[in-house]
């Protein structure tokens, strides 16, 4: 199995774009890349397949950037995973049977498995279901730094 860098930061990517985007507003990729600490022309790449893939919209201009084109409840961690990653795979013969000289090996079914029950956690797996703790003590912390302000 290989989640590379492009998934881990898509996912986080879009999270801290879940929690901080307030009224539907579009948020820069620049804002996203500081908090997170990421490269903006990575976060760029990424995007670009991420609103290819409809998860994003995009908006140009001084108030431009992204939003999520749905619901964070609608949107699984497998659908941006695949959207930026080419393969999750765990099996070394991308799942065609033939590692071993043209045959199945002995682990195949075993990583194949594998692939099938991360897939399908994946799947079940919205940002909101990841993020859902941390939005409540966003929403607070921001509604203290409004009162004290």
């Amino acid at each position: 199995m290989r989640l590379t860098t492009k998934g881990k930061y898509a996912v986080t990517a879009l999270l801290d774009l879940s929690l901080h985007q307030i009224d539907r507003d579009y948020i820069s990729l620049s804002k996203i890349a500081e908090r997170q600490d990421m490269p903006v022309s990575y976060l760029e790449q990424l995007f670009r397949n991420l609103r290819k893939s409809g998860i994003v919209q995009a908006s140009r201009g001084p108030r431009g950037g992204y939003r999520l084109a749905k619901p964070s409840t609608e949107i699984n961690i497998s659908e941006v995973v695949v959207s930026v990653e080419d393969t999750l795979d765990a099996t070394q013969c991308g799942g065609s049977a033939d590692c071993h000289s043209g045959n199945r090996c002995l682990t195949h079914d075993l990583w194949s498995e594998l692939n099938s029950q991360v897939g399908n956690f994946l799947v079940n797996k919205s940002l909101e279901d990841v993020i859902a703790d941390k939005r409540v003590s966003f929403q607070k912390k921001n509604k203290d730094l409004i009162i004290a302000g």
